[in-house]
């Protein structure tokens, strides 16, 4: 628990350097056949709501299961420094027609700056994931599916991301999860509850 909390300290304190570096370089604007067809719209208030609403579930069921917490952790420690590889490989230019996230929470983390091209992969998407594979009770998990793809077609009614970002966010979680489920937790259960995926 304790080395996880520093690591995601660390990471979270190099953030803002690594956002401004991305947003100064040139980058790819997709063709995206989705994002073409829907109009955007300003959705930040219900995008905020979602993600911060579910953090909160996390929180208190982490407060009375604090493996939750651990294994939440490390897998955010994880996701993280896949995305800034990711984001560093893949250079891409903001969507058309983006309507700008406003966020009050994760803007400390942006450095208090307009962040657009953190796209590859979904940040948003894959914080919720990652719960999905934390939170043991069925009810939970069903909710964070419904709040997923609630968030998916919010992030895409905005233009914030690109459809792709979005669809490979639950691959590399689901990636990661086995790899950590083989190494750091292979004789870690949280509750009887949790499935196997």
């Amino acid at each position: 628990m304790i080395i996880g909390s520093v690591l995601v300290a660390l990471v979270l304190s190099g953030m803002p350097m690594f956002f401004q570096h991305i947003e100064q370089r040139p980058g790819v604007q997709l063709h995206d056949y989705v994002l073409a067809r829907i109009p955007s719209h300003d959705v930040s208030l219900y995008i905020f709501l979602i993600e911060w609403g579910m953090g909160l579930l996390t929180l208190i069921r982490a407060i009375k299961n604090p493996a939750i917490y651990v294994r939440y952790v490390w897998l955010y420690v994880a996701i993280s420094l896949t995305r800034l590889i990711t984001i560093t490989l893949v250079p891409l230019a903001a969507p058309a027609n983006l309507v700008e996230l406003v966020d009050p929470v994760t803007g400390i983390f942006y450095g208090h700056a307009v962040i657009t091209k953190d796209l590859f992969y979904s940040g948003h998407t894959s914080t919720l994931v990652a719960m999905y594979f934390c939170l043991p009770r069925k009810s939970d998990r069903k909710l964070v599916v419904v709040a997923t793809i609630a968030m998916a077609c919010l992030l895409l009614v905005q233009h914030v991301h690109y459809t792709i970002d979005i669809l490979a966010a639950p691959v590399f979680v689901f990636l990661l999860n086995r790899i950590m489920q083989s190494t750091l937790f292979s004789n870690v259960r949280i509750d009887q509850e949790v499935v196997e995926c």
